[in-house]
């Protein structure tokens, strides 16, 4: 697991931009699947049959995009200034490197200098249009050669192993989810199964919108990141899920409310397998259950999700045992649904 997601973090995946990431899941996907097929919007599509035969009953899905930044001015200087692709704290901006646009140009992003700032800049956080990505060209042409307008840029870290337990890398958000199911891909399932890696989550859930009345499932299961709250002096009441304390069952997000019966199941499943487990009520943003639990007559719909520390950064943070228990219980989850539905 852990060289799968060091191979997806290092693939750039911007909304709408998600071409090397759905590139590489599909030929890894390809020996083991029935069907493939990229939809309108670019999410990737894989149906597997299993023991036993249930059709397109059960969808498991799973986001390839990351947020990022799209180029939408050129100075005359040659920097490039940009607009935000999904939620992006603008804190964590400054300095950062990143690659742009398909040739994966080496920048930075820049912001005047810090002696320059007056006090009452220095009490508030930067506007977006005052950032800029500096790809060291001499002036507009020379970045004009380089890049264009729309292209985007994607944070340019490593991915690895980081201190006890835990993972480092920027999109982990998504690319777990990915890693999960194309492990599970790879297995032999005791039922069919639809895969759907989705396009342009972090806009809008809008591939999940698309894929879920292609694919018309009666039950979907959504694997996604979830928001840490741990940081030092955030008080106790505040604190949602942790790094390392299990698996997030989350019972709502700001689309979606998961079905009763699905969470209870999945809770049933985690105590009985001893898979270690947390709930965060509701989690922060939408996933993509927002979409697929209003598709055409309705889907029944649960998430499940890892605690991403340092979420939306090119730094996040995950537990490996975390990971772990999100493979298993969706592992449990199939089973479950093989012997009773």
């Amino acid at each position: 697991m852990k060289e799968l997601l060091k191979t997806l973090c290092a693939l750039d995946g911007v909304s709408s931009w998600e071409d090397a990431v759905r590139d590489y899941l599909y030929a890894e996907a390809k020996p083991d699947a029935d069907t493939l097929r990229v939809d309108t919007l670019g999410s990737l599509i894989v149906s597997k049959r299993g023991k036993k035969p249930t059709g397109n009953k059960v969808m498991l899905c799973a986001h390839m995009d990351e947020v990022g930044l799209m180029v939408r001015r050129i100075t005359d200087e040659g920097y490039l200034k940009f607009d935000a692709v999904g939620s992006l704290d603008r804190r964590v901006l400054l300095g950062k490197p990143v690659r742009v646009g398909p040739k994966g140009i080496p920048g930075v992003v820049g912001l005047k200098a810090y002696h320059l700032v007056s006090r009452e800049e220095e009490k508030s956080v930067p506007k977006l249009d005052e950032f800029y990505i500096d790809i060291g060209a001499k002036d507009k042409a020379g970045a004009e050669a380089l890049v264009s307008l729309g292209d985007v840029a994607a944070f340019d870290s490593t991915a690895g192993e980081f201190g006890s337990g835990l993972f480092q890398g920027k999109a982990l958000g998504s690319r777990v989810g990915c890693a999960v199911l194309l492990t599970l891909l790879k297995e032999e399932l005791p039922l069919d199964c639809t895969f759907v890696f989705t396009a342009q989550e972090e806009v809008g859930n809008r591939g999940a919108f698309g894929a879920g009345f292609s694919v018309t499932p009666e039950i979907a299961l959504v694997l996604d990141g979830a928001d840490t709250a741990d940081a030092p002096g955030v008080p106790a009441h505040k604190r949602s899920c942790t790094p390392g304390k299990g698996v997030v069952l989350p019972v709502m997000d700001k689309g979606s409310i998961a079905d009763r019966g699905l969470f209870e199941r999945l809770r049933t499943l985690a105590e009985r397998e001893t898979i270690l487990w947390q709930t965060s009520g509701s989690i922060p943003g939408r996933t993509d259950a927002a979409a697929l639990q209003r598709t055409k007559a309705g889907v029944r719909t649960a998430m499940l999700s890892v605690p991403v520390r340092y979420h939306h950064t090119p730094s996040g943070l995950v537990s490996l045992g975390d990971v772990d228990g999100m493979l298993a219980l969706t592992r449990a989850f199939l089973s479950d649904l093989a012997e009773k539905e």
